[in-house]
């Protein structure tokens, strides 16, 4: 069996690989952004999708490992209504991937430098993931209209390190990794582990596409690395807020999503019956009419 073979049994690799199929034929435009305050990054592009018109904007932050392809599915929801961008964030997909230490302050600065070139007048947020955690901390220092938090990371959790043991050899530099972990391919059927290897498979390659990603990662393998997760902040956070958690995640427990719905003033929290962490990718159909409820809130709102 070849890699290939083996990462084609992957739901989550095969679904990915049709949504950026489906979103090329949006045409991919991007802007440059000048004067962010990021050491080292102070001009760089910024590569993003839009789709349909209407007021607020929706402003969509992927997660890691993605982009904004994994958008497609809302952004077509949505677009009969709303203004929907999906951006890369810095260092993924293609956005710049400069070569500079990147967290979560260097992203919210990008999104605000984005924010600013295109003139957004209070964006909705809606972030996944990673992208949530971003999103969050945007949230804290800038003015939005509305923030949607789709299984955020970014609550400090030291049982981090025990859960994602097995990314400390994916996240290490040189083509033996590859080769060992291609290896194992012949061997994966007689110890039916196919759809773990290709797991493994998928993440680093993956890994070595976003090396913002990786780099990231590595910075936070130990608890006391967990200097900038937001839960101390939220409260800062002043605008109506939903956050939708997945009954099935893998990734992100519930119990984050909790901390965040508490600790965000007024904010609402909604669960995913059965879903798992590929909210945007996988579970579309059930997020659709909450974020559809949320967003008329908002008109009306403004009434």
């Amino acid at each position: 069996m070849k890699e290939q073979e083996l990462l084609e049994r992957l739901p989550l690799a095969r679904r990915l690989a049709e949504l950026r199929a489906c979103i090329q034929e949006i045409p991919l435009q991007r802007v440059k952004l000048e004067g962010l305050k990021i050491a080292g990054a102070e001009s760089c592009w910024a590569a993003y999708r839009e789709w349909g018109e209407g007021e607020p904007p929706l402003l969509f932050l992927h997660g890691f490992m993605a982009t904004h392809a994994n958008w497609w599915p809302l952004m077509q929801g949505l677009g009969d209504q709303y203004h929907c961008l999906a951006l890369d964030l810095l260092g993924f997909g293609q956005s710049s991937q400069p070569a500079l230490r990147c967290d979560i302050a260097t992203e919210v600065e990008f999104v605000r430098g984005f924010v600013q070139a295109l003139g957004l007048p209070k964006p909705v947020l809606v972030g996944h993931s990673f992208g949530g955690w971003v999103a969050a901390a945007y949230a804290i220092r800038y003015p939005l209209r509305g923030l949607v938090l789709l299984a955020p990371a970014g609550i400090r959790d030291d049982s981090f390190v025990k859960r994602y043991r097995h990314l400390r050899l994916l996240l290490r530099e040189g083509a033996w990794v590859d080769r060992l972990l291609r290896a194992a391919i012949p061997l994966a059927h007689w110890g039916r582990w196919e759809e773990r290897l290709a797991w493994l498979l998928w993440l680093r390659g993956s890994l070595r596409q976003q090396p913002v990603a990786r780099q990231f990662l590595r910075q936070r393998l130990r608890p006391q690395a967990a200097l900038d997760t937001v839960e101390r902040q939220l409260q800062a956070i002043q605008v109506p807020t939903l956050v939708v958690a997945a009954e099935r995640d893998e990734t992100i427990p519930l119990w984050h999503c909790q901390t965040y719905a508490a600790g965000i003033p007024g904010a609402q929290l909604r669960i995913l019956p059965g879903a798992s962490h590929a909210i945007p990718a996988l579970h579309a159909e059930q997020v659709l009419p909450l974020l559809r409820e949320f967003l008329e809130g908002l008109s009306r709102s403004q009434e």
